[in-house]
């Protein structure tokens, strides 16, 4: 397996690229010295937590016969202060779905994949302490 990375400018913008030729960028924010044009790497990180799960979830619910109109994922994270590197510490994933769906197997599916199946998650759980919750249709569990 192999993935590559570019720099595709003078200062801090990157074009990363897999063996079919899907791209993804990466960027300092602005204050950094960056453009501001993409996520930086440990945001790209939060986002392939998002991913990977939505992934498992979406997966999980349709074994399950369950009917997904919307999901949307929000990841709020916390890394270390004042230590180089700056790793996770705690990270919060909030799954917020629409739909023809049971609450009790949305909870399974979410469970299973953060504590079981997502394999970002396994390795974020190295450094950092993994919460999550859910919303079907409004309703909000924790």
């Amino acid at each position: 397996m192999r993935v590559t990375l570019d720099r595709i400018d003078a200062n801090f913008y990157f074009r990363g690229r897999n063996k079919d030729g899907a791209e993804t960028f990466f960027d300092l924010g602005t204050k950094e010295g960056g453009t501001g044009k993409a996520p930086g790497a440990m945001q790209t990180v939060a986002m392939a937590l998002g991913a990977c799960s939505a992934v498992d979830v979406v997966m999980i619910l349709r074994k399950a016969r369950q009917e997904i109109e919307h999901l949307h994922i929000d990841i709020d994270y916390e890394r270390a202060k004042d230590q180089t590197p700056a790793v996770f510490t705690n990270i919060h994933v909030h799954y917020s779905l629409d739909g023809e769906l049971d609450p009790k197997k949305v909870k399974r599916a979410v469970q299973l994949s953060i504590e079981k199946y997502c394999s970002v998650s396994a390795m974020l759980r190295k450094t950092a302490t993994i919460e999550y919750s859910f919303s079907v249709n409004g309703t909000r569990y924790d």
